[in-house]
């Protein structure tokens, strides 16, 4: 039998706790709970939400880009004191995660997300629709059990609907 179409090694119980690790990221956001948001990284962690276009040709350019949890820290320091901006609620749906690579307690995986917007007495809108491609670290110690060593939402429009303030 060939070993072209073998699977990352990843256990039942594992992939669990990835898929409520998806959820958990997905509900503390549509909660608005920002200063939780930062917890779900690692200290020197990645986090960009980049056009399609340029992830795919390899190309850096992100709507938004931080390099390290402090960054995190800071942008939601500006959500709460220095941006203004029209308050909105939203929504993820978040596929389930595809695991591509599990090596030396790291994993690669993917999972596709939509989030719609909600403004107060407005009709919801479809926000940002795109994938999660994933580096995760297995971490016991974290209340999740996981922790994103990386998070690039690429998001499949090459425009984003006035402009981006919360994380996706």
């Amino acid at each position: 039998m060939s070993q072209t179409n073998a699977k990352p090694a990843i256990s039942a119980d594992d992939y669990i706790r990835l898929l409520q690790f998806y959820q958990a990221y997905a509900e503390t956001l549509d909660r608005s709970e920002w200063d939780a948001w930062p917890a779900f990284f690692t200290g020197q962690c990645i986090y960009k939400v980049q056009p399609r276009e340029n992830f795919d040709r390899g190309l850096p350019l992100a709507t938004i880009a931080f390099e390290s949890q402090g960054m995190l820290k800071d942008r939601v320091y500006c959500i709460r004191e220095t941006l203004y901006y029209e308050p909105y609620f939203q929504r993820h749906v978040v596929g389930a995660p595809v695991v591509t690579h599990c090596a030396d307690g790291l994993v690669s995986a993917h999972a596709s997300y939509a989030v719609f917007r909600t403004k107060p007495d407005e009709v919801t809108q479809v926000f940002n629709v795109g994938r999660y491609m994933d580096t995760l670290m297995r971490a016991p110690e974290s209340a999740h059990g996981w922790l994103l060593c990386s998070r690039i939402c690429v998001f499949d429009s090459d425009l984003i609907p006035n402009s981006l303030i919360y994380p996706i």
